[in-house]
């Protein structure tokens, strides 16, 4: 038997390695023979982790299948899940959002949910002693993952674990988190080869906000200038993303990492009222700039209104 671990569609620098980090962990450490799985293309900069680490692009599967034994990492939302996720014998799931609730199981299983900022904090948690044997590409992910999510320790969902584990790692690693943090950005700002409608599905969660289905697309870089550039055409394909993706609207944050705030495109009056009334913002063009915003699930998700 071998399991599959997955993470979210979308996939970031944490949805790519912590599935390569707990397959390690699984196989090395458990004596489980594991693989990682991936449920669409890794973004720039996980596809950039993984070259910097020396790590093999895990496989893209489109579903599993009732023989399959899954580890869930970094979502418990069966909307980002493969289709047959229900079917599938799902035995573990490890992340730091919030409890969505669909997934259903064959027997009592393993749940670990913690408060942190970033699912490979939880797992260098929960591997105690074991952690010290990681390999330097698998630390070498660990530590991006964290980096990433953290948005090098700006992000509201940070906590001070979070930092303390990433500096122990890199200081394992020798090497500068600010220098590696800065490839890391430097990647994921480069989106110059990517489509409106790839843009908006690239780091993007559907949630329901009275009884409104929203497609909360979230692009954090370095450089929101070129993205900025594009708000015309971004726009436009809005209504499409949102037809082919049954949502109701595409809203899209452009979170600027460096300077610590998002800007909300703002095509038409839903987007208006909903910026409006969740952000205690004034909108007068079809841009707002929104000071202190950078983080979906603490900031974004909780405040949206209707």
């Amino acid at each position: 038997m071998t399991i599959k671990v997955l993470g979210h569609k979308s996939h970031d620098t944490d949805s790519t390695g912590s599935p390569i980090i707990w397959a390690w962990y699984l196989t090395e450490v458990k004596d489980q023979k594991a693989e990682a799985k991936l449920l669409g293309e890794p973004n720039t900069e996980a596809a950039f982790m993984l070259n910097r680490w020396n790590l093999d692009k895990p496989e893209i599967i489109a579903d599993v299948t009732p023989e399959d034994h899954i580890v869930v990492v970094d979502t418990n939302n069966i909307a980002e899940l493969p289709p047959s996720i229900n079917a599938a014998n799902v035995i573990q799931i490890i992340d730091h959002h919030m409890l969505q609730g669909g997934l259903k199981t064959r027997a009592p299983i393993d749940i670990t949910i913690r408060p942190l900022a970033c699912t490979a904090t939880i797992m260098h948690d929960l591997m105690g002693a074991d952690a010290a044997r990681m390999p330097e590409p698998i630390k070498g992910a660990m530590l991006s993952c964290i980096l990433s999510d953290t948005l090098e320790f700006r992000s509201p969902t940070t906590t001070e674990h979070d930092r303390q584990v990433a500096l122990k790692l890199a200081d394992e690693l020798g090497i500068d988190v600010a220098e590696h943090a800065a490839e890391l950005f430097a990647a994921k700002s480069d989106v110059s080869a990517f489509s409106d409608a790839e843009l908006l599905r690239m780091d993007s969660k559907e949630y329901e906000v009275g009884g409104k289905t929203f497609r909360v697309s979230v692009l954090e870089t370095t450089s929101p200038a070129p993205l900025l550039a594009r708000k015309d055409s971004l726009m436009q394909a809005m209504d499409t993303v949102a037809a082919e993706d049954g949502a109701d609207q595409v809203l899209l944050f452009i979170v600027d990492i460096l300077n610590e705030e998002a800007t909300l495109l703002v095509p038409n009056d839903l987007v208006k009222s909903v910026a409006e009334k969740s952000f205690a913002t004034v909108c007068s063009g079809d841009t707002v700039l929104l000071p202190g915003i950078m983080s979906r699930k603490k900031q974004i998700i909780p405040n949206l209104k209707v």
